[in-house]
């Protein structure tokens, strides 16, 4: 169990892992209480984003909304590290 798997609702982690001109590459994770997901996102200064991970439709769908806010931010520099949680629904 990592240290971010929280006992309720989710965390939603994006970790810089390379920057290619107005683009970001991010390692992308979400932590439930019962599992983890992992995948890769790209981040484009236009506020677009290509992600790809394996995870329920709705987890998915708020860490691509994370995902947009940053990307949306005013770069550079790209941040390092975006850690969210949102509770259970």
């Amino acid at each position: 169990m990592s240290e971010l798997t929280p006992t309720e609702g989710a965390r939603y982690l994006l970790e810089l892992e390379r920057v290619d001109g107005d683009s970001a590459h991010y390692r992308v994770a979400i932590y439930t209480p019962d599992a983890t997901y992992e995948g890769r996102a790209l981040l484009h200064a236009s506020g677009s984003v290509d992600m790809t991970i394996q995870a329920p439709v709705e987890l998915a769908e708020l860490l691509a909304t994370f995902a947009k806010l940053t990307a949306r931010a005013p770069h550079p520099p790209w941040p390092a590290r975006v850690l969210r949680w949102r509770g259970p629904r």
